[in-house]
């Protein structure tokens, strides 16, 4: 009998746990201007919503961002989101943050988690790794690796995404 309750109990948590990584935790981080932001804010302003995490020692994340800056312009307008790169460079690569980012005139918010709060908060592993929180506040897709082209598999999921609203 008592096996059953622990047995019950456990999978309750476990689906709680589940059911938890549906949404965007409540992580605060910082902008590069040093001002803290709530991660879970991106899921209450009724936009689609892409995280991308990435390292500057990340050639495939770099590459990934440089070709999603290609396609920003339009897809802001099309699907109504915004992009959020969020690095996780520890502390002692944060000088090189800001540089590369003017240096690439990437146009999206770049948040810094340089403890990877956020990225033990969503359990993920390796970058780079997107993420689309549609407009509701759900976490609708996520991806590992960049291979070029994945972009475009990426704007057929904001186009299901849309026809579906």
């Amino acid at each position: 009998m008592n096996v059953k309750i622990l047995f019950s109990g456990l999978l309750l948590f476990c689906s709680l746990q589940l059911f938890a990584q549906d949404r965007l935790p409540n992580v605060e981080l910082n902008d590069l201007e040093g001002n803290s932001v709530d991660i879970a804010k991106y899921g209450e302003d009724n936009k689609i919503t892409i995280f991308s995490f990435w390292a500057t020692w990340c050639a495939p994340c770099k590459k990934e961002l440089s070709n999603l800056s290609e396609l920003y312009d339009d897809w802001k307008d099309e699907y109504n989101l915004e992009i959020v790169a969020i690095n996780i460079d520890d502390q002692r690569n944060q000088a090189k943050i800001k540089p590369l980012v003017d240096g690439k005139q990437w146009e999206y918010t770049v948040l810094l988690d340089p403890n990877e709060a956020l990225k033990r908060a969503l359990n993920f592993q390796t970058i780079p790794f997107t993420l689309v929180v549609d407009e509701d506040g759900d976490i609708m897709y996520e991806h590992s690796g960049y291979v070029e082209g994945d972009e475009y598999e990426l704007e057929d999921f904001l186009k299901e995404l849309k026809a579906d609203k």
